[in-house]
């Protein structure tokens, strides 16, 4: 965990409403790279775990997420995908998606830390996380993790490239004006990185590579799913990506979360009086572990 932290159940609150529409999708295709890269067959067990309102698992465009076309869900590769997330408006979100999605009966959706597995839940063939690890007690993890993996199983951890979104060049309308925003969220919540009820001062971990090497898993093998379309958004999409933000989240503002919502939709406006904006789609990068072959205690339950 991050040193003079302590997560708490805060971390999203009231967050996932906004997820879907504010999170700019994964790149169209990641599941079909992933697939392709662990020889999956459309068998066997999936675990995502900090899965939110089950992006990877069914993928953004089953969640109504726009410009998410091509967007496929993991679950497609999977007899069965398991969510965790210790969020109950995310939980909530995914297993309504699910159903939408017409694949309720082949998910399953378990409102629980990541620190509170196995928990029953069996043994994966893969256990995914995206954007969600550096939330755990890493080293924990990790080990738990491998634990749980079936004999020829992987760990994939999913990340937007840093920088690949918001170049400007070639689009039909203004970026968001994020130092703006950032301008602004400082102003209501002060100048430290709000994460729950606490800051983090230093921003998020990394070092991923170290603890799951030191766990004893071998890799990665790095996959990079090429982003670069063109997304269009509106003012609503905007602010929906403002408030899914574990540091801008709406439950930091409290009384005055209308007032901050307010002035964010003029700063929007004076960026774009149209309240028309463009990014481009980040790239995606994956990377994939495996256990190197240490014998470890095995996960109870099917």
């Amino acid at each position: 965990m991050v040193e003079g932290w302590e997560w708490d159940a805060t971390l999203f609150a009231g967050a996932a409403e906004h997820y879907a529409r504010g999170r700019l999708p994964y790149a169209p295709g990641l599941a079909a790279a992933i697939g392709a890269a662990l020889r999956l067959d459309g068998t066997g067990r999936l675990l995502d775990v900090g899965c939110g309102p089950g992006t990877v698992v069914l993928g953004a465009a089953a969640l109504g997420v726009s410009g998410a076309a091509g967007s496929d869900g993991l679950v497609g590769w999977f007899d069965a995908a398991v969510g965790v997330d210790p969020d109950a408006g995310m939980i909530g979100a995914a297993a309504r998606a699910a159903r939408r999605a017409g694949v309720a009966d082949r998910t399953r959706w378990e409102c629980l830390r990541a620190e509170q597995l196995p928990g029953g839940l069996g043994t994966f063939d893969v256990v995914v996380f995206a954007q969600s690890f550096h939330w755990t007690d890493r080293a924990r993890m990790a080990s738990t993790v491998r634990g749980m993996l079936r004999p020829g199983g992987a760990l994939v951890h999913i990340a937007d490239r840093k920088g690949g979104a918001g170049l400007p060049g070639g689009l039909p309308a203004p970026v968001p004006p994020q130092d703006g925003i950032a301008r602004l969220v400082r102003e209501f919540l002060g100048p430290l990185r709000r994460a729950g009820q606490g800051v983090l001062r230093d921003g998020t971990p990394g070092g991923e590579a170290e603890i799951l090497a030191a766990a004893g898993f071998r890799g990665p093998q790095r996959l990079l799913v090429p982003g670069g379309q063109v997304l269009e958004r509106n003012e609503d999409d905007v602010v929906a990506g403002v408030l899914s933000m574990s540091f801008s989240a709406p439950h930091l503002f409290g009384p005055r979360l209308p007032e901050f919502e307010s002035r964010l939709r003029a700063l929007l406006r004076e960026t774009s009086p149209g309240g028309r904006f463009a990014v481009r789609q980040p790239d995606t990068e994956v990377a994939i572990w495996r256990p190197d072959g240490r014998t470890t205690p095995g996960a109870t339950g099917r």
